[in-house]
Parts: structure tokens; sequence; C-alpha cells
């Protein structure tokens, strides 16, 4: 090795660890895979996470057990042992809506870093998340004194009506504050999305002042996001919105590979340029909204999953799109079986793993982009 190269390796190791951490992810992000291995990679990874989440928890599942259950699902026969009621009322709903929740986030931060063209946008970041869960929120705790009629068969419509129209307001007020004659701002975004962050721990804070016990409970599990309440019709719901909101991202995915060489230009490809952001941000209100009216706040993979995706396929949204969505279905189901097995039969929140998982990253990140912001 050459003395100029044992030199930079031995500089290298003197630096501080985020600026390592950085210089290998630049390294990394000059390697593209082809599409279909990211594809593959990504969609094996979530087949793994189901299984491992199938099979752990407080009530263990041996692989046997669990194909025992399976076939006698699907062939209709006696269900036996107490593992068939389990997996069935229990973690398979879960299992649902952890899978939607994580994609349903991954493609709306997707789409959300799409749109502001910079990779540090976030649901979570710029407030989004949290404004869907004050409006949800208000629905919980003020809904009966304003709905006393509500009838009882919508069952968490509502509550996902709410969190959507939530999601969607703040979204559109943060990329009115965003723009600027030169373009999208992201740190304007980053500003306000704190603003906003603000503005909805403080509601939910009087909320919390003003509601019942058990709306106090709810409210706190919402705080630090939590698959717990995972039943069917929530399952369900979600798991529609979310395959609603990837619809809608489909066809969203070469008007964003155009709007990535700028805003002119995409018109000049003849790109609907405006229809597209009305869009991606419909969507990602859907996305956003329907995830957070279920599990509560759930951070950081919105930005996780999108940003590794991109490192490993490159800019194109047709592989960043589904392939986000199942990576963010995989962390999320990881996350949860660690929620449930860390500290069993206790469980720990979700949304705290997550933040852990994700904020170390994302300081890597703005040291990696700090010339951009």
């Amino acid at each position: 090795m050459p003395s100029t190269a044992i030199a930079m390796a031995a500089l290298n190791t003197r630096l501080p660890w985020w600026q390592r951490a950085s210089r290998a992810l630049q390294a990394l992000s000059q390697r593209r895979l082809p599409a279909r291995w990211v594809l593959g990679l990504t969609g094996a990874l979530a087949l793994l996470a189901l299984g491992i989440a199938s099979t752990q928890g407080a009530y263990a599942l041996s692989p046997r057990e669990l194909l025992q259950v399976l076939l006698s699902a699907l062939t209709g026969a006696e269900p036996a042992g107490s593992g068939h009621l389990v997996f069935m009322h229990i973690r398979l709903p879960r299992l649902l809506l952890g899978a939607a929740a994580g994609a349903g986030l991954a493609l709306a931060g997707a789409l959300m870093q799409g749109l502001f063209r910079n990779p540090l946008a976030d649901p979570g970041l710029v407030g989004v998340s949290s404004g869907a869960a004050l409006a949800a929120a208000t629905a919980i705790v003020l809904g009966g004194l304003w709905w006393p009629s509500l009838p009882r068969s919508l069952g968490s419509w509502p509550l996902l009506g709410m969190a959507f129209a939530g999601g969607l307001v703040v979204t559109l007020a943060i990329y009115t504050l965003a723009q600027s004659a030169s373009g999208t701002r992201v740190g304007l975004m980053l500003l306000a999305g704190v603003a906003v962050n603000a503005l909805a721990m403080a509601g939910l804070g009087y909320l919390s002042f003003v509601s019942t016990d058990e709306q106090l409970r709810n409210l706190q599990m919402w705080l630090m996001g939590s698959l717990g309440g995972a039943r069917w019709d929530t399952a369900s719901a979600v798991a529609l919105a979310v395959c609603v909101a990837a619809a809608g991202a489909g066809w969203l995915a070469r008007p964003l590979n155009a709007l990535a060489l700028g805003e002119a230009q995409a018109r000049l490809l003849g790109v609907p340029v405006e229809r597209t952001k009305r869009l991606a941000i419909g969507v990602s209100a859907l996305a956003v909204g329907a995830v957070t009216a279920a599990t509560g706040v759930i951070g950081f993979i919105g930005l996780v999953a999108p940003h590794g995706v991109r490192l490993l396929a490159g800019p194109d949204h047709r592989v960043v799109l589904p392939a986000s969505a199942l990576l963010g279905a995989a962390l999320v189901l990881l996350a949860d079986t660690v929620a449930r097995t860390a500290v069993k039969p206790a469980e720990l929140p979700l949304g705290v793993l997550t933040a852990v998982l994700g904020a170390p990253l994302f300081l890597v990140m703005l040291r990696q982009f700090k010339g951009r912001v």
C-alpha cells in the first residue's frame, strides 16, 4: 500500500464516528444494484420479518405449530390448542397492521422526498404525523361532544377521516411555506416542522388535560406509538387505505423522476407538475393519516426506508417506491417483535424503538447533506 494511502487510512481512524459513518454512506451510495435485486432483497427481508414476527411474542409459536395453525385455517379443519386462537385473533391482525403501517409510512416518506427533492423530508420530521395525531386525538376526546349521534356502524372510519384531514392540512401548509423563488427550501421545511410539532404537542397536552382516564391512557400510547390496539376492523381499514395510496404512488413514479430534474424541465417533458404535486400530497396524507389514526406517532420509518433503498438502487422512483414500502414493512415488523419480546409479557413503546434506530441515521444524514440544508 502506498504511504499516502496508509496515511489517509490512519487519518480516517482519527475522525469522529459521525464523519466516518458519513464517508461510509457516501462510498456505499456509489454502488448500485440492479432493480430486480433490490426488489428481491427487500421482498425477502419483508417475508423474513413476517416469519419472525409470526412466531415470537409473549406466547411463542414454533415453526411447526405455526404451520399447523395455517393449514387448519386454510383447510377449515378443527383447530387444536390455544395457538390457533392466539395467532388468528391477536397476532395476525397485528401483523397486518404492522406491515401496512410500515409500508404506508415508508411510501409517504419516499413521496415527500421526491416532492421536496431532498432526502431529509420525512412525515414525522416535518410535522405531518403530529398533525394527523392531533386531529385524530381531537376526534377521540371531543368527538362525543360534537357528534353524539354518530352511528356506531361507521367504526373507525371517522377517526381515519380526521387523521387524513389533519395530515393533509399540515402537508399543504408545509409545502407552501417551503417554497421560494429558488425552489424548495428544506431549511424552512424543517423549521416549519418544528413549529407544527410544538403546536401539536401543545394541543395534545390540552386534550390530555380535559380527557378521561381511559382517553388519557389511549393518548399516552399514541404519543409513543404502538400496535397493541390492532383489531381486524382497524387493520383492514389501514391496509385498504395504504393499498389505495400505493396505487396512487405507482402513477407518480415517472412524474417524480422527471420532477427531480426541476419543475421547468419536467414541464418541458410534458409532466403535469401541479397535478403531480397535488396527488403526491394527497397520497402522503392518506397513508400517514390512516397509519397514525391506528398506531399513533411512529417516527423515522419514512426517513430510514427510502434512504436505505436509494443507497442500493439510486433515485429511480419506479424502484424506490415499492422497495421502500417492503423495507418499511420489514422494519416495523422487526421493531414490533423486539417491542413484544424484550420485556415480555410487557411491551416497549414501538415509537421509542424506531426513534433509537432512526435518530442516529438522521444525524449522519444531516452531516452528509449539511451543505444543502
